[in-house]
């Protein structure tokens, strides 16, 4: 059951998200950066001005010292860091087109694969107000069932599809779906998704129309590379266009921008403040090499109205 009482809702204290999922080490061909889509998002969240922890596992070697060093420096929450002695520390190859546009070849188990039961999650997680998780770190039986329950104690949920070939089931995504007030998807995602469970429609909105009501998600988000992104939410849809940048990676733009729209609709900027806020951080992180450069609010308000 869905608990969409109090959704959004501007809290009196200062906002806090728990990231569930992976953290790793992006290997590009001639250097290497701290990343993973969750731990993207929280790092976003962070220098946006919220609380956040981060739920995931770590081998007991130097790259693993070194993410949560980071995460610490960034002023994230690490008590839901498990280090674990028998996986390795997460690890991608990451290969980029000659666009920029990547696609990742994922390690394979690594520690967050492992993610226990542990009764500290159930705390981080009450105590927040939003929990936000991927579809990656459900790839195996351990953490999926980690996740699962912990979901019954979120006051809400916003789920980050990432469709990586061949670590996903359609039952497992459509489960999630189903759990979630949120999702985010791209545009491939979007569609594969919908033909699955039977969408008759060629329109973008349509078929985001079509998943909300088969889910019983209130809120769907969609981005189109280059070209913005679609929000739906409680029945209306808001767009942005996109802005132009020069692209060095895409790697964590989408991941930026989740984390930039969650901040704004919970702060209650409004559905279309969110929706440019959103596609603006994402182009400055696809125009900036790794997937957490250092943006400011003054320099992303510049960059949308220069």
């Amino acid at each position: 059951m869905k608990n969409m009482e109090g959704a959004m809702k501007k809290p009196k204290r200062q906002m806090r998200a728990v990231c569930f999922g992976e953290v790793l080490f992006d290997n590009f061909p001639s250097y290497s950066k701290i990343g993973g889509a969750l731990l993207n998002v929280c790092v976003r969240l962070k220098s946006l001005g919220m609380d956040v922890s981060m739920i995931s596992g770590v081998g007991a070697d130097s790259n693993g010292k070194d993410i949560i060093r980071y995460l610490i420096k960034e002023g994230v929450d690490t008590s839901g860091i498990l280090v674990q002695k028998e996986y390795p520390t997460g690890k991608v190859n990451v290969i980029l087109n000659d666009k920029g546009v990547a696609s990742y070849d994922i390690s394979y188990p690594v520690a967050w694969d492992k993610i226990p039961v542990l009764n500290t999650y159930e705390d981080l997680v009450r105590n927040s107000d939003v929990l936000v998780f991927g579809s990656l770190a459900s790839r195996d039986a351990v953490s999926r069932s980690t996740l699962k329950s912990i979901l019954k104690f979120a006051p809400y949920k916003v789920f980050d599809v990432n469709l990586r070939v061949p670590h996903y089931t359609y039952e497992r995504l459509i489960d999630l779906m189903e759990e979630s007030n949120f999702i985010k998807f791209n545009d491939e995602e979007l569609f594969e998704i919908a033909d699955y469970l039977g969408s008759p429609y060629n329109s973008m909105e349509q078929t985001i129309a079509f998943i909300a009501k088969e889910t019983g998600t209130e809120t769907i988000c969609v981005t189109k590379g280059a070209y913005g992104a679609i929000l739906y939410n409680k029945g209306d849809f808001y767009h942005n266009s996109g802005y132009r940048i020069k692209v060095l990676d895409t790697v964590g733009s989408g991941d930026s921008f989740l984390a930039s729209v969650i901040y704004k609709l919970f702060n209650e900027d409004g559905p279309q403040e969110a929706i440019n806020f959103g596609c603006a951080v994402g182009a400055l992180v696809a125009g900036s090499e790794g997937a957490n450069p250092i943006l400011t609010k003054q320099g992303i308000a510049k960059f949308m109205n220069p």
